[in-house]
């Protein structure tokens, strides 16, 4: 139902391991091609929410820059993702009358704005209303109502939201940047649109897109996404766990974790020795050495943790059926040695590594799982982005404006 985009996309991924931004053309013929690529170590955000504006500005504003000097453009707006441990998923049903005559692209337009007014409470936000099904009197399962006939006009719609002060705090810092919010995504819908391919999404698959500082889920199941969630825990525990595990800094424990890492023990773990230097010995040299075992044994337990949460999460939504058993997992985090294969056995389901797919100009630096969700804001304006104009057309004015207004006052007054 939706009309392709052309023309610049600028797209905003603001982590809590990095701040990526992304530009990028979309030509008439749906093609997407990156202009741009600036990133930078994110500073100010933890667990996808904004704890110090001012460190958050800087990073922004760096990431933006380098993006805009390469593509040799200047943004004004962004598409920006939401992943903070905040994400809910609700389904609800409305009926519209149309007394009996054609479903017209206005008419679904007015179902699809129902959505806009389903947050549970005050404090939440709406960010996406998708219809799961139609159905046109009696008649249920239909795809697309348009140009049919009937009394009434029904639709299932899975409302995803996110806490208001977390969407506003986004908006202060890109307004502090002199830039407005255009649309805000959540995150696991993002990465779902960059890694999947089409089979994948009409027949029922779970993407986990683990960070630095939140996991977020996303289910999608014929052709829409059926249910979103999000679990505070990500990458950047399991850093934690090592640097206190073995007494060493973060930096260091971060460094293990890369080089020799693993969520699943080998034999040869207990032979293989590791240095880790200690808490305010570096510059003594002396050396310390652990069996490898001692390291896995601090990050299998975290990264089984987050796999049992997930588990949860899908089993207490009821999804168990149409989730299918096929996984994929993307987000920097995944990355880790013996990652899949945890998940294939704690989640009892198939499991391959996504990234993001079908856009040209990617480098190799950024092509991987942690672009995943910058890379799937780009397809989000592309494909997109024509729904949620259609939806905020059609919701009485006023109503959409709050985040717009935060962003433009403190472009005047910053």
């Amino acid at each position: 139902m939706n009309k392709k985009r052309t023309g610049l996309i600028a797209a905003l991924d603001m982590g809590s391991s990095k701040i990526c931004c992304l530009l990028a053309h979309s030509s008439n013929d749906g093609g997407l091609k990156i202009l741009g690529v600036g990133h930078h170590a994110s500073k100010g955000i933890r667990s996808g929410a904004v704890i110090d504006m001012d460190a958050a500005q800087h990073a922004t504003l760096t990431a933006i820059s380098a993006a805009e000097e390469l593509a040799n453009e200047t943004i004004r707006e962004v598409i920006v993702n939401v992943s903070g441990g905040y994400l809910s998923s609700e389904k609800f049903k409305f009926e519209l009358p149309i007394s009996g005559r054609e479903v017209n692209q206005t008419d679904i337009r007015r179902a699809l704005a129902q959505g806009n007014f389903c947050q549970r409470d005050t404090d939440y936000e709406v960010l996406h209303s998708l219809p799961m099904a139609y159905s046109l009197d009696a008649t249920k399962g239909i795809r697309d109502p348009r140009g049919m006939f009937a009394e009434t006009l029904g639709v299932e719609i899975n409302v995803i939201s996110t806490r208001a002060a977390n969407l506003r705090n986004l908006a202060a810092c890109l307004g502090r940047c002199h830039l407005d919010i255009e649309v805000a995504v959540a995150g696991p819908y993002a990465s779902g649109l960059a890694c999947l391919v089409e089979d994948e999404v009409d027949l029922g698959v779970t993407i986990i897109d683990m960070g630095g500082g939140t996991t977020t889920i996303a289910v999608f199941y014929d052709g829409e996404v059926v249910h979103a969630d999000s679990i505070p825990v990500g990458g950047h525990f399991v850093t934690s766990d090592i640097a206190r595990g073995l007494s060493t800094s973060v930096a260091h424990a971060e460094r293990m974790k890369t080089l020799y890492g693993s969520a699943i023990s080998s034999p040869a773990d207990e032979r293989e020795l590791i240095d880790v230097p200690l808490i305010g010995e570096e510059i003594n040299n002396q050396p310390n050495h652990v069996p490898r075992s001692l390291l896995n044994g601090i990050i299998r337990p975290r990264i089984e943790e987050t796999f049992e949460l997930v588990r949860n999460k899908l089993e207490s939504a009821g999804l168990d059926r149409i989730a299918g058993r096929r996984l994929v997992l993307t987000g920097g985090a995944s990355q880790l040695q013996g990652v899949r294969e945890l998940a294939a056995l704690v989640l009892e389901k198939q499991v391959r590594m996504g990234r993001p797919m079908r856009i040209s100009g990617l480098a190799e630096a950024t092509s991987g799982p942690a672009f995943s969700t910058c890379a799937g804001l780009v397809r989000f304006a592309a494909e997109k982005h024509s729904d949620v104009r259609d939806q905020l057309d059609a919701i009485p004015t006023g109503v959409s404006g709050r985040i717009s207004r935060i962003g433009n006052w403190l472009k005047g007054n910053f």
